[in-house]
């Protein structure tokens, strides 16, 4: 890379000082704010060009379509009680055991985010993991409701479709299923055992409190039963639209479409309250970071990287792994795994790499954000629905219980894909 100039310094600091805002959310602003005057001044400081910008702001179109979707289908199902009536199932099912209910919501969350991926989790699990806690009147709700957060992480590379940022990564050279899976399957055992374990170890004074046991289950509706058909069709559109190499947004976004003609169809709400109800300031933030990634790779960034891993490779494929995987698992954290992931995909794609390698890659961007509550964009997504429910979770609180709960997971995922090769 040739001399650093001015301009380079400057949209690097600007990236910088944007991405910042989203983490530390200045005056309790909201993420997209940050993001998106990052975006702006860029353009207007002339740092890149509005076509570059645009550029990036379509090149987040389909996971725009992809999250709408699955907002859709998440405030569909909170509206026409799902979620009440699932929790009270949970409910019943962990007879007044809070440790028992723990292991049944991890569960369920794995399952979310294997088949419906790590931002469904976030969408959809959090608001029923909420309504559980209160079906119960569970004193401290947090156990349960950071089981969200970190599962939508350390379960995203299970199926390509687990996490939007696989399909990024590997971009038109996915692996088959049946060679995705063999690859993956230990690395995903090991990272969710670990998980589960030292989640399930830092919570256990709070999982020490009283439940209640007898829980009444109330009736779901049929606009409420559709809501879960429509869920549950739209997991089974995603393995099909993975199997055949479809990417994931536009088929996400008609499920939710289709969803929400059918739901209300049955359903005393109208479309009006549905739309008030989405976190639509989810869409200008995934934008801004899609222009901040533009901006990084027209100061050539994403070149530079990709010749001094190209280096490493060549001296050792295995150090290279063990050297690409946890850098990019903490740097996820410093900018969001989002455009991380996409920095990452182009310097694949600029510098073809062992499996070994790109393996490794994979891991660090989907597993490494559970160290801090921004280092996904599913994380993200899950403080906004947490806050809904009337919860937060502050920056440092996080980060103490990730730095606990994510290195070990990292290293068993990583040491899993050694055993594959």
């Amino acid at each position: 890379m040739s001399a650093v100039t001015t301009a380079q310094w400057a949209s690097w600091a600007m990236a910088a000082a944007a991405t910042a805002g989203v983490i530390v959310r200045p005056f309790s602003w909201p993420e997209f704010i940050w993001a998106g005057a990052g975006a702006v001044l860029l353009v207007l400081l002339g740092l890149l060009p509005a076509a570059d910008a645009l550029t990036g702001v379509i090149k987040g179109t389909d996971i725009y379509l992809f999250l709408i979707g699955m907002m859709l289908l998440a405030e569909l199902a909170r509206q026409e009680g799902l979620f009440d009536w699932l929790a009270a199932h949970a409910a019943a099912r962990a007879k007044g055991s809070a440790t028992r209910l723990f292991a049944l919501v991890f569960s369920v969350g794995t399952v979310v985010t294997v088949f419906l991926s790590n931002d469904a989790t976030a969408v959809v699990l959090t608001p029923a993991v909420a309504a559980v806690a209160k079906a119960v009147k569970a004193e401290k709700p947090l156990p349960y409701l950071f089981i969200g957060a970190f599962i939508a992480n350390a379960a995203s590379f299970v199926l390509p479709i687990s996490n939007p940022a696989n399909l990024v990564i590997y971009g038109a050279h996915m692996p088959p299923l049946l060679h995705w899976l063999p690859q993956y399957a230990l690395p995903s055992l090991l990272s969710i055992a670990a998980t589960y374990a030292m989640l399930r170890w830092t919570q256990r004074g709070d999982l020490r409190q009283d439940i209640l046991a007898d829980i009444e289950i109330p009736v779901l509706s049929a606009a409420g039963r559709m809501a879960a058909a429509a869920i549950a069709g739209t997991a089974v559109v995603l393995l099909a639209s993975s199997a055949f190499g479809i990417e994931l947004g536009l088929p996400t976004f008609l499920a939710g479409l289709t969803a929400v003609g059918l739901v209300l169809r049955k359903s005393e709400n109208g479309i009006g309250a549905v739309l008030k109800g989405v976190s639509w300031g989810v869409l200008p933030l995934v934008a801004g970071l899609f222009v901040l990634v533009e901006s990084l790779e027209t100061t050539g960034i994403t070149a530079a990287l990709a010749q001094g891993l190209h280096a490493l490779v060549q001296r050792s494929a295995s150090e290279a792994a063990w050297v690409v995987g946890p850098v990019l698992a903490f740097g996820c954290n410093l900018v969001n795994n989002l455009p991380a992931g996409l920095v990452a995909g182009r310097v694949l794609e600029l510098a073809p790499m062992p499996e070994r390698v790109r393996s490794a890659v994979l891991i660090g961007v989907d597993l490494g954000p559970n160290l801090s509550v921004t280092g996904s964009l599913a994380t993200i997504l899950w403080l906004t629905a947490l806050r809904r429910e009337g919860q937060d979770v502050d920056a440092w609180t996080f980060l103490k219980l990730g730095a606990v709960v994510m290195p070990p997971a990292l290293l068993l995922a990583l040491a899993g894909t050694f055993v594959f090769g």
